[in-house]
C-alpha cells in the first residue's frame, strides 16, 4: 500500500477500519494540538468575526487540517440549522466541495478568489470559508451519511504517488446517455472516451422499472443496440477506436430479481445489476445481496450500498459474506465513482480486497464531461490496496470478454 497520509481524508474523523482503531494518526495529533490551542482562547470565533490575514506560520497547519473535505463537513453542519435559501446554498456547496480542483486553503494562501474559482461559492460563503481557513474551528466528526468520501485533490494526491496506476486503465463500465437520464448521445460519450485513450466503455442506461430515470424497455434496448453497432462501425475507422459495449443498469428488486426479459439481457455484452428501492432499511440486508449475486443475468453488482452523500446512508450487510460469494462466483462489485456516491468506499473496498473478489469501476457519468470522475474510483482502489489484476477496467477488451463468457 502506498504511503499516502490519511490526514486529508474524511476517514481520519473516526472512519478507520477495525485494525486501525485505537491508533492515533498524524492528522488526529494535529487536530488535538489545534483543539488544545483553541481551548486556551477565550471562546470560539463566529463566522462574523474579523477576517485575519494568512501568515507564513499558518501555512503548514492550514494545509494539514482544513482540507476541502473538512470544509464540506463544516458547510453541511451549518446547513442543519440554517434557514432557506441559505440552507440550500450550504448543502450545495458542501457537495461541490468534493469537486473543487484545488484545496481552498491553498487558494487563500495564494490570495486567489474563492468565489471565482470554486463551484457553489458566492460572496457570503466565500467570506465564511475564508474565516474558517484563517481561524480553524473545532472539527466535528462527520456522521456516517457524510463519511469516507474522497475529494478531487485527495484523489490526485494518491494517484500522483503511483503514476503507473492510471496507465492500467482501459475503460469505464458505467455511464448513461440520452436514452435514459443522460445528456450526451452514445457517440458523444464514445468520442469523449476515445479522447481519454480508452479501449472500451459500457453504455448502462436504466432499465424500464426505473421510470423516474427514463428507464428503457426491451424494444428500446434492441433499438439502442443498433445505434451502438453503428457507432462502433464509425469509430473502428478512426485513429482512436473505442469499442462500445451493449449493457444496461438492471433495476433489481429486494429479492435480487431484475425487471427485464432474460433473453434481452443475454444479447448484451455485460450487465450491471443495481438496487434502487427500499434503500433506507436499517435491518441487515445481506440476503438481498447474495440473491443478486446468484442472479445469472448479472456480472457486476453496482453501487452496492446505495449511499448518497448527505442524503442517504445506504444499506448494511455482512460485507465479508457478500464479497466472499462474489469471489466464489467470480463476479465483480463496483466502485461507483460519482462524487456523491463513491460506492463502494475505501473501508468496504478493504473487505473486498480480503475476499479477493473482482472490482469494476464506473463513473456513472450522465454527460461526457463527467468521465473524469474515474479518478475518484482509481484512487479509492489504489488506497485500498486492490490488486490490479482484480480490476475489470484494467483488462484488455478480449480478456474482459472471456471473463464475461466464463461466468455466464
Amino acid at each position: 500500500m502506498m504511503a499516502w497520509s490519511p490526514w486529508r481524508s474524511n476517514r481520519s474523523w473516526g472512519m478507520l477500519d477495525h485494525n486501525e482503531r485505537g491508533r492515533s494518526s498524524p492528522r488526529q495529533e494535529t487536530v488535538t494540538k489545534r483543539r488544545e490551542q483553541q481551548s486556551a482562547r477565550s471562546g470560539t470565533s463566529s463566522s462574523n468575526s474579523p477576517v485575519l490575514p494568512v501568515t507564513p506560520e499558518h501555512t503548514t497547519s492550514l494545509q494539514e487540517v482544513l482540507t476541502n473535505s473538512a470544509i464540506a463537513e463544516l458547510l453541511a453542519k451549518e446547513a442543519e440549522t440554517a434557514k432557506q435559501p441559505l440552507q440550500k446554498a450550504l448543502r450545495r456547496a458542501s457537495r461541490r466541495a468534493f469537486l473543487w480542483p484545488e484545496e481552498a486553503a491553498q487558494l487563500v494562501i495564494e490570495g486567489r478568489s474563492l468565489e471565482e474559482e470554486l463551484l457553489g461559492v458566492g460572496p457570503y460563503l466565500g467570506r465564511v470559508i475564508r474565516h474558517w481557513i484563517q481561524n480553524p474551528p473545532l472539527m466535528p466528526e462527520p456522521p456516517d451519511i457524510r463519511a469516507d468520501f474522497l475529494t478531487v485533490p485527495e484523489a490526485r494526491s494518491i494517484l500522483a504517488k503511483n503514476p503507473s496506476w492510471r496507465r492500467h486503465l482501459k475503460g469505464d463500465l458505467q455511464m448513461h446517455t440520452q436514452w435514459s437520464d443522460g445528456s450526451g448521445s452514445i457517440e458523444q460519450m464514445a468520442e469523449a472516451a476515445a479522447g481519454r485513450g480508452y479501449e472500451f466503455i459500457a453504455i448502462t442506461d436504466h432499465s424500464k422499472g426505473l421510470k423516474i430515470a427514463g428507464g428503457i424497455d426491451e424494444a428500446q434496448l434492441l433499438q439502442q443496440a443498433l445505434e451502438i453497432e453503428n457507432v462502433n462501425r464509425m469509430l473502428a475507422d478512426t485513429s482512436r477506436p473505442v469499442h462500445v459495449l451493449r449493457s444496461v443498469e438492471l433495476n433489481l428488486d429486494p429479492r435480487g430479481q431484475g425487471d427485464m426479459d432474460e433473453k434481452s439481457l443475454a444479447r448484451l455484452d455485460i450487465v450491471l445489476g443495481c438496487f434502487h428501492s427500499a434503500l433506507r432499511k436499517k435491518e441487515d440486508q445481506t440476503q438481498r445481496y447474495l440473491a443478486a449475486l446468484r442472479n445469472p443475468a448479472i456480472q457486476i453488482l453496482g453501487h452496492p450500498r446505495g449511499r448518497i452523500y448527505n442524503f442517504r446512508k445506504g444499506l448494511t450487510a455482512d460485507w465479508s459474506q457478500v464479497c466472499n460469494l462474489a469471489a466464489e462466483l467470480d463476479k465483480a462489485v463496483e466502485i461507483d465513482c460519482y462524487p456523491d456516491r463513491q460506492d463502494l468506499n475505501v473501508e468496504l473496498l478493504k473487505v473486498a480486497k480480503a475476499a479477493g473478489c473482482r472490482i469494476s469501476l464506473g463513473t456513472d457519468s450522465h454527460d461526457p464531461s463527467q468521465l473524469g470522475f474515474i479518478d475518484l474510483g482509481l484512487a479509492a482502489a489504489l488506497w485500498s490496496g486492490i490488486q490490479p489484476e482484480r480490476i475489470l477496467n484494467f483488462m484488455p477488451l478480449n480478456q474482459l470478454s472471456k471473463w464475461i463468457a466464463n461466468i455466464r
